[in-house]
């Protein structure tokens, strides 16, 4: 155990400057904490500083120029109580222990600080604590259960330093050097996906609440006076649907009833979904649809919403990294991921400020042509629209074909008309179909595929590797056995994950170039531009309007410089084009 320091002078952190490396724990009830620098394999440099106020000291490193790697916990955990202020670069042990327990084979066990020290010591392993969101976008409170997770007794920084010091000899355990520096560049990309996530929280999506209003009453009717209740124009919408399915009463909410209702009419639905909808003969069918928009709009966007999530003219969502198996992001309350396009005029900038949205096209084929080195579809992805190059070179100028069959390639479709697509694309890009082919193949056997840094995908699930257990070697299988149903939904899982994951990384990188560009941009400038919205391929940053121009071009050679990190020296495009609007709804 590292005995506890006295409280220093805020002045006492500058021996951490010029560290590689410094290790940082709050003390969780109040502003101070421990300090502790550390060499690049996570050795200790000296002794640990205490200091008593975390914030103060961690600006002042960050100020000198010559600032460490702050290594933490979790963000949330030790970034977050910080924030305003800002840090360059971090090593996140939970995002990291998440990314090395897939690699090693051990996918979705627990991540936590006590997680690692019970396995280092051979202790029992702790659960982590369900996940949970602050809709105000505050530090947990006094009584919150600690997420680290820890034994009682265990010295927190103690902790911090072990299992960075683990993290660091089981990535450099990993052989073929290529692979170690892909890998080193996924764990850097996904801790400081941390550190954005964490300011995009605390800064918030300008919102106008006034905006957002007048899109519901329009849509809704004004607010209800009595909580719970139906806005005005939803409960019309349903008494439109009853009176369409006969006049009986029934809760068009409930799938069961639905059907039932639709059935009373002589009406069989196979499913509520839109699509099948617009196959209904039946004036109840359009009208349902138009109960489900307004519906879903009220319940995930409606006053309540707005009422928990947007506060000081900002939405605050919590933002998870890596909460999907591909890398991508995903969020934790207040849907903000889904923000509908409805909704999009309410995101608008403040006054002397503009939004840069920029979004990626074509991702996906533009990463397999990457990644599988295929000439010919890297020369359709060299340029602009890959499709209708794609048309042009092997479909008879027929882009929709192109579209079907190379999507078709990438998700594993095999019905309806796609089999002569696929087998032009055969002929004509064979690396690239082999590549995806392969990853295919290899989810049929039970296998694990990565992504192009090497994030590993979730393995075969228990009833997959029961069925395939129980085959009888050499012996056919009939084409509709489950051993085969199951077989083909991995390969098709795998087949897409490759790019997917792949298409996620490369995203992964853009962000942290973008963060580190702004930041340079901020220095001396009239206001600090900054990322406030991230999902999948697509960013925006809240900047001074002045600045605009420079935010563009550093969106365009973020773009650039996390291609030649992510794939080296490959021609093929990843264009990311910006806009620079007022409001969100003004980008599409």
């Amino acid at each position: 155990m590292t005995a506890r320091s006295s409280p220093a002078p805020v002045g006492a952190p500058h021996v951490l400057v010029g560290c590689p490396r410094a290790a940082l724990v709050p003390d969780g009830d109040g502003p101070g904490g421990r300090l502790q620098g550390l060499t690049d394999d996570g050795r200790p440099i000296g002794e640990p500083v205490a200091v008593a106020d975390v914030a103060r000291a961690v600006a002042e490193v960050e100020g000198s120029g010559r600032a460490p790697r702050w290594v933490w916990a979790a963000a949330d955990d030790a970034y977050a109580p910080i924030l305003p202020v800002r840090v360059t670069r971090c090593h996140d042990l939970a995002l990291v222990e998440a990314l090395l327990l897939a690699h090693e084979g051990g996918f979705g066990l627990p991540r936590s600080l006590g997680a690692v020290w019970a396995r280092l010591h051979g202790l029992p392993v702790p659960d982590d604590l369900p996940a949970h969101a602050d809709p105000h976008g505050g530090q947990d409170s006094l009584f919150a259960p600690d997420r680290r997770r820890l034994p009682p007794g265990v010295d927190a920084l103690t902790a911090v330093v072990a299992v960075h010091a683990d993290q660091q000899r089981r990535i450099q355990a990993i052989e073929d050097p290529a692979a170690r520096a892909r890998f080193r560049l996924l764990v850097a990309a996904e801790s400081s996906g941390g550190l954005t996530a964490a300011e995009m929280a605390y800064d918030g999506l300008p919102w106008r609440v006034e905006a957002h209003n007048t899109v519901l009453s329009e849509l809704l009717g004004p607010r209800p006076a009595i909580a719970g209740a139906p806005p005005a124009k939803l409960a019309a919408a349903a008494a439109r649907l009853r009176e369409a399915l006969g006049g009986k009463a029934f809760n068009p909410d409930s799938h069961t009833q639905v059907v039932k209702a639709f059935a009373d009419q002589g009406v069989r639905l196979t499913s509520t979904r839109r699509y099948v909808l617009r196959e209904i003969d039946h004036p109840a069918a359009e009208l349902l649809i138009r109960y489900k928009e307004l519906s879903r709009l009220h319940t995930a966007h409606g006053w309540a919403w707005q009422d928990t999530w947007v506060h000081g003219g900002r939405f605050r969502p919590e933002y998870v990294v890596g909460g999907v198996v591909s890398g991508r992001w995903a969020g934790r309350g207040g849907g903000a991921l889904q923000i509908p396009r409805i909704l999009r005029s309410a995101v608008v900038a403040d006054p002397g400020w503009c939004l840069v949205v920029a979004d990626a096209a074509q991702v996906e084929p533009r990463v397999l042509a990457a990644m599988s080195r295929d000439g010919g579809l890297a020369r359709m992805a060299a340029g602009g629209d890959l499709y209708e190059a794609l048309a042009a070179a092997a479909f008879q100028g027929d882009r929709d074909k192109a579209k079907l069959g190379l999507l078709g390639a990438m998700y594993g479709q095999t019905s309806g008309d796609i089999g002569p697509l696929l087998a032009t694309l055969r002929r004509r890009y064979p690396n690239a179909m082999g590549f995806v082919e392969a990853a295919a193949r290899t989810g049929e056997d039970g296998g694990i595929v990565r992504s192009v840094l090497g994030r590993a995908c979730p393995p075969p699930s228990a009833d997959f590797l029961d069925l395939a257990d129980g085959a009888t070697p050499g012996a056919a299988e009939p084409s509709d056995s489950a051993t085969a149903r199951w077989a083909r939904a991995r390969g098709r899982f795998t087949r897409n994950f490759v790019i997917q994951a792949s298409a996620a990384d490369w995203a992964l990188v853009l962000l942290a170039v973008l963060r580190g560009r702004l930041t340079a941009l901020a220095e001396g400038a009239p206001g600090r531009p900054h990322l406030v919205f991230f999902q999948h391929d697509e960013v925006i940053v809240h900047t001074p309007r002045v600045m605009a121009d420079a935010v563009v071009a550093a969106v365009e050679a973020a773009a650039d410089e996390a291609k030649q990190l992510v794939f080296g020296d490959v021609p093929v495009r990843l264009p990311v084009v910006p806009a620079v609007v007022d409001d969100y709804a003004s980008a599409k």
